[in-house]
Order: structure tokens, then C-alpha cells, then sequence
């Protein structure tokens, strides 16, 4: 069953330097943009990351510092990456928990604040495994009968996670063909952020799930101790985390006219 969708939607896959969301970097981006007309887009690059790549990285997805010292960084593709993605919805596989946090702290290093505010979002693993708890590459199998036998090849990953999601609609019939319906079935968490450090209050204001100032929203937290907002800054955050804090400060903290 094809995707009933009122936007573009783009999955998209990266290969990095290695899992930690705060410091890895990206060595490949994949993004296969389905159109509403049935069209589809690809972009697709290879990134030199401007840090070392750890042999047990370059093991898994096959990408050695060697082969990418004369391929573009981030920053030389951030234009073109934020041009193809724009008006798009996202998804991906284990996308909320990695991609999509890593691909915003990126774009952040290149001061570019890229806005997810009217952006959906449909992570693939979570219908899987809220469905049948597997792998990607037993996800490709178990729902399209094929082999992914290219796996973490980022291309090869984006195309069979756009292929198992088809098959996905198909094959259950509470999941909704719509792109509202997949952003809320995927969104479990209900996260202010994407380190998982807020979540959201009824009136979608985001609130402390840590600390001493847990239970507390942003901007009460930093009323009741001004000094909290600078802690933060200091410690190691995401920058995508930094940055929405940083927009509740300014506004707590603007001029009266």
C-alpha cells in the first residue's frame, strides 16, 4: 500500500563515527524524499566528519578515513541538505533516538538552527518493535521477503526502511495510512527534547525530568533560580537541547516595551 501523504516525506539514514549523539559525526547521509504525487528524490553524500573514525566504526559500515578525506564536510553541505528538506516531514529507523538528534547537532556546529516545529516525525523501529521487536535488517525480511544484504550501507538502509514501512501499513490494519497517525503511533515518548532530559506538560510547556528542578517547567526552574539557565550552558548537553533552553531564557528574560 502506498503512502497516503499531504507533504513530503523524507527517510533518511546516517552513517557516523560511532554512537554517542553528544561528539560522533556524520560519515555518510542518505535521504530518499517521497513526494505526494508518487515521485520520489534521493540525496545522497559521503562526509568527511573532521575527526578520526574508529577502526570498530569503519568495521561495521565500511567507511575508512582514507576514503573520505576528499569528500565534503557538514557544513559544505548543510545548504543543499536544509534546500532538499525543506517542507518535509522525517522519518527514519531508530531516528528519534539517534538520526534525528545527530543530524540537528550538526546542523547547530554550522550555527543553523533547523526547525522541527511543524515537522512530523515517523520512526520505523518503533512500529516494529512495538509490533514484533527486531532488527532492520529482520524487519526487511520479516515484512518484504527480501535479504538486506547491504545493511549500513546508508542508501541501501533508507530505501528498505521506506520499503518496510509500506509494508507495514499493509499488514496492520490499526496502522493508520496517514502521517499524523505514524508521528503519534512513533512519538511514544512525548519528549520536549532529544536527549530525553523534558518532557511535556498538558499545555505543552517543557518540564524538568531530571535533577532537583524534575517535575518543573523550563521556565519556572530558571524563576526560581536564575543561575540554573548558566549551569546548563556549562555542562555537557546537546546543542539541539542548549538551544531550546536558550529560547525560553530570552523570552523569560525579554524587555518589557
Amino acid at each position: 500500500m502506498k503512502l497516503h501523504l499531504d507533504k513530503p516525506l523524507a527517510f533518511f539514514d546516517l552513517e557516523t563515527t560511532g554512537t554517542n549523539i553528544f561528539k560522533d559525526r556524520i560519515v555518510e547521509i542518505a535521504i530518499l524524499k517521497m513526494n505526494p504525487d508518487g515521485t520520489k528524490e534521493t540525496f545522497h553524500s559521503y562526509v568527511n566528519p573532521e575527526v578520526e573514525i574508529p577502526y570498530e566504526s569503519s568495521a561495521i559500515h565500511g567507511i575508512f578515513e582514507k576514503d573520505i578525506a576528499d569528500k565534503p564536510k557538514f557544513g559544505e553541505l548543510a545548504a543543499d541538505i536544509t534546500a532538499f528538506l525543506k517542507g518535509c516531514d522525517l522519518s527514519g529507523y531508530n531516528a528519534l533516538r539517534f538520526d534525528i538528534p545527530v543530524l540537528l547537532e550538526e546542523f547547530l556546529r554550522c550555527g543553523i538552527d533547523f526547525d522541527m516545529d511543524k515537522r512530523r516525525f515517523v520512526d520505523v523501529q518503533v512500529i516494529f518493535h512495538r509490533m514484533e521487536e527486531r532488527t532492520l535488517k529482520a524487519a526487511y525480511m520479516f515484512y518484504c521477503n527480501k535479504d538486506l544484504s547491504n545493511a549500513h550501507s546508508a542508501l541501501a538502509d533508507t530505501e528498505a526502511t521506506a520499503e518496510v514501512l509500506e509494508a507495514q501499513i499493509d499488514r496492520y490494519p490499526q496502522l493508520i495510512n496517514s502521517i499524523d497517525f505514524l508521528h503519534e503511533f512513533t512519538n511514544i515518548r512525548k519528549n520536549a527534547d532529544w536527549e530525553g532530559k523534558f518532557t511535556l506538560d498538558k499545555q505543552g510547556n517543557p518540564v524538568f525530568s531530571f535533577g532537583k528542578h524534575k517535575g518543573k517547567t523550563v521556565q519556572q526552574a530558571f524563576i526560581d533560580e536564575p543561575g540554573y539557565y548558566k549551569w546548563m550552558m556549562e555542562k555537557d548537553f546537546l546543542l539541539s537541547t542548549k538551544n531550546m533552553i536558550t529560547k525560553i531564557h530570552k523570552e523569560l528574560n525579554k524587555p518589557v516595551l
